[in-house]
């Protein structure tokens, strides 16, 4: 076709039933008629108003989604459980000078959270201080040690954000010592809430908000609208402090989106698109000088929140001083913006190298022998000495390669305790099944949601404990089936260009609920095979009519896809992502390889 797009086989998209990697191939499922009426109102191309329809989105829909504003998607505050009575509770310390804490999480949702709060009360005239605990030392979430610390340094009132909601001793003991908690959070939680003044969560049972998915990041700035309410209402907002735009604290929100993995559809959606343009200002001082050490280059992007400034500002919480992260999003100096920035990249290098390690020594655990059973639903590994900081980074390669759900155990013989950290695939609800080991009691603790989940664990009980996830997750994993690419368009080589990169650009930006689109090659010829540094793979792709587009393969030099790429030959069917390639001022695009079938062999 004139365009490079062909026609698509709705069942198996080009025959492939099981690829190189053990995928089957389809097309996207959306609705013709939905994608007809994209088309006529919004003047969109055939293949874009299809991709924007196999997205679930509705003619009515399709404007703001395709232009998100938070008029038109923001919820009222006070349809999250007890979030008036959050905002109350903050604004009484405000006005009587209470002496109050920030408690957050030591990763860029944590950080992102308590850096909005501290920079809200900042503009009203307050320092708030933060408190993040030591991953190693004390672990995720509030403990009553922390809490007492906390009271002895003179607080009286604690807000924690990202964590909390399944803190029931901690803020039980709080209650003891005089110490008021309110707590902010977004983690799956039970039935009945802890003991807290005040407990906002849109994942708590009851909560009628319907916002779900968000972050930490998103609830707190729902928080700070309802404080803008609040101090509205009490008369605070004057000619020489007007009420604050907190839409220049948007960048801190679409980082913690980005970063927590989280659901960009709605709300979150807005959140994310207009976080990303505020960001792109850098008028943050610490994201500023993160992004300039990380040498990111133009606007920013899912890609900049997520693999340059998350990682860095993470390696604090990892392998650092687990404030440091909260620190350089809080300050307004650029000075300390940039000592910071420096010392998280020097922290994230050594991160990489730590997680490289484990990862290695991780996959050589599973392929000894009868270590790894490939019929069983989740791989549970675990490994004395593991850095706990990096674990769940290597649950989530280990995860890529085995396509199945991955929990790792970082062992502490001498503690007798096991720090463990899970990704789950899509569809298999891992944080459920966690929190159904801790009722049962396999867990000295445990939770977290769909995707991902975290536990602490006795080693004596990992083989109870991956029995019983076995069990748990093998209707789901089964209910999944084989794992699908879903594929947007087919495309020539020549098609795959810059402007049809740009043409769906209209769709970002892109994470889970909305999908990076995923193109199709059918019959290209690799030439130019090279295994890079870092196990990827770079490959030109040449179609039947000569023309080619680059291409590369992450961290996949050792996997049968990236074998394959490398032995060259005859013809293969590829499907990845186009990405932008502007090296040298070239404005052109390479494809970043998903996955690969070979049409002579059916791949069992």
């Amino acid at each position: 076709m004139a365009d490079g797009h062909v026609p698509l086989d709705a069942r198996h998209f080009l025959g492939v039933e099981r690829s190189i990697s053990g995928r089957a191939w389809r097309e996207r499922p959306g609705d013709a008629g939905v994608a007809r009426s994209h088309q006529q109102m919004h003047g969109l191309s055939e293949p874009l108003a299809r991709a924007l329809a196999s997205r679930g989105v509705g003619v009515d829909a399709a404007e703001h989604y395709l232009r998100p504003t938070l008029k038109a998607l923001f919820p009222d505050p006070s349809s999250f459980t007890d979030m008036d009575r959050a905002a109350e509770i903050l604004i009484d310390a405000l006005e009587s000078g209470r002496p109050t804490m920030v408690f957050a999480d030591y990763d860029v949702d944590g950080a992102t959270s308590a850096a909005q709060l501290v920079r809200w009360f900042r503009y009203m005239g307050v320092e708030l201080p933060i408190y993040i605990p030591d991953r190693l030392t004390e672990g995720y979430g509030p403990s009553p040690a922390a809490f007492k610390t906390i009271r002895d340094g003179g607080a009286e009132l604690v807000v924690t954000l990202d964590c909390g909601a399944a803190a029931y001793d901690a803020i039980a003991s709080a209650a003891t010592i005089g110490l008021e908690v309110v707590v902010i959070d977004h983690h799956l939680m039970r039935e009945d809430p802890p003991a807290a003044a005040a407990v906002v969560n849109p994942n708590r049972p009851g909560c009628q908000s319907g916002q779900g998915v968000l972050a930490a990041a998103g609830v707190t700035f729902v928080l700070l609208a309802a404080l803008n309410r609040e101090a509205r209402k009490r008369g605070l907002f004057t000619e020489e402090r007007p009420q604050p735009d907190l839409r220049q604290w948007l960048d801190l929100v679409a980082m913690g989106e980005v970063c927590d993995v989280t659901q960009l559809v709605g709300f979150n959606r807005a959140l994310t698109t207009l976080g990303l343009r505020t960001m792109s200002s850098w008028g943050n001082p610490g994201l500023k000088a993160l992004f300039q050490v990380g040498k990111g280059s133009g606007p920013a992007s899912v890609f900049h929140a997520g693999f340059i400034l998350g990682p860095r500002i993470n390696a604090g919480g990892r392998i650092g001083r687990s404030d440091l992260g909260a620190r350089l999003l809080s300050t307004d100096d650029p000075l300390e913006a940039q000592a910071l920035a420096e010392e998280l990249d020097g922290l994230n290098t050594e991160r990489k190298a730590v997680e490289a390690a484990v990862v290695e020594e991780a996959a050589a655990v599973l392929e000894r022998g009868s270590n790894f059973n490939p019929d069983a639903p989740v791989i549970v590994v675990a490994g004395e000495g593991w850095h706990p900081g990096v674990i769940g980074i290597v649950a989530g390669r280990l995860r890529e390669r085995y396509r199945k759900p991955v929990v790792v155990i970082g062992v502490d013989r001498a503690a007798n305790v096991g720090k463990g950290s899970g990704r789950s695939q899509p569809g298999v609800n891992l944080g459920a099944a966690i929190q159904a080991a801790f009722e049962a009691g396999l867990l000295m603790a445990g939770g977290g949601h769909a995707m991902a989940a975290g536990l602490s664990i006795r080693p004596d009980s990992i083989p109870e404990f991956r029995a019983f996830l076995e069990e748990r997750l093998a209707g789901e994993m089964e209910a999944v089936g084989v794992e699908a690419v879903e594929i947007d368009a087919l495309v020539q080589p020549r098609a795959a260009n810059r402007a049809l990169w740009s043409e769906f650009q209209q769709l970002a930006p892109f994470g889970p609920g909305n999908p990076e689109p995923m193109f199709a090659l059918a019959g290209v010829r690799p030439e130019r095979m090279m295994a890079m540094k870092g196990g990827h793979v770079r490959v030109d792709l040449v179609g039947p009519s000569g023309d080619r587009i680059k291409a590369i393969s992450w961290r996949s030099a050792e996997t049968p896809l990236g074998e394959r790429l490398l032995a060259g030959g005859g013809a293969l069917h590829v499907v990845g992502r186009l990405k932008p390639d502007d090296y040298m001022g070239r404005e052109g695009v390479q494809l970043e390889i998903e996955d690969v079938a070979d049409p002579r062999m059916r791949v069992t």
